[in-house]
């Protein structure tokens, strides 16, 4: 077996943050009233970590760029009948890949919508005053219905695939993105997780921050 670095530092901060922060949307948003400003940061923290991912998956760490889960559906297919290849073991597996995707596209239109929405008694998005009141509503039933569902919907399917890939492939999942490491039959190259890296990494992100706090100051709201 040959331990390998899969998933750099910043990929894996990316992720838990993601996590908590989701999770904390669930909940401010369940109870509301003075919640709703905590609901708003968070909002805007998912969107300054979408935007670094979005560049992280380009200049991040091997494993972590698009380039290196982006499959054709043959692969797909293969993958679904049992003739995987050796290296969708290291990263995002095809089925995980889609998943990922999914995910990040879902989260960015939830986001993107609630900085449309407008709940019509004292919290509305940054960006309503640059479109229409039919945009507005539409904006918010679907952040308020639509998009939640499929939030929890990916939310659940995400940890059953956790589950299955644990109990019933023998793949920790969890682990490898708390430490980094993977243990693989095949050796293959590690992710680039340098001191170099992580400042990069801190880079992008303060310049994400930067951009949602422009973002957000455009409808005069209060940033994060």
């Amino acid at each position: 077996m040959h331990t390998v670095r899969v998933w750099d530092l910043p990929t894996r901060l990316f992720h838990w943050l993601l996590a908590a922060s989701v999770i904390g949307l669930i909940v401010t948003g369940s109870i509301g009233g003075n919640w709703m400003n905590w609901h708003l940061r968070l909002g805007y923290a998912v969107l300054t970590l979408l935007l670094f991912r979005l560049v992280w998956g380009f200049v991040g760490g091997r494993w972590s760029r698009f380039g290196s889960f982006i499959y054709a559906p043959s692969s797909l297919v293969a993958y679904l009948q049992g003739r995987g290849r050796p290296e969708h073991q290291v990263g995002h597996s095809p089925l995980g890949a889609l998943s990922v995707f999914a995910l990040l596209l879902i989260l960015a239109a939830q986001v993107g919508s609630g900085l449309l929405s407008d709940d019509e008694i004292s919290f509305f998005g940054p960006l309503t005053r640059f479109v229409s009141g039919e945009t507005v509503a539409a904006a918010t039933a679907y952040h308020k219905d639509i998009g939640k569902l499929l939030i929890f919907a990916l939310v659940g399917l995400h940890l059953v695939a956790i589950a299955y890939y644990k109990w019933v492939r023998k793949q920790g999942l969890v682990k490898p993105m708390v430490l980094g490491d993977k243990h693989l039959p095949v050796a293959v190259p590690a992710a680039r997780d340098s001191a170099g890296s992580r400042a990069l990494a801190l880079i992008v992100l303060a310049l994400s921050a930067l951009v949602v706090r422009w973002v957000v100051g455009l409808g005069g709201a209060p940033s994060f």
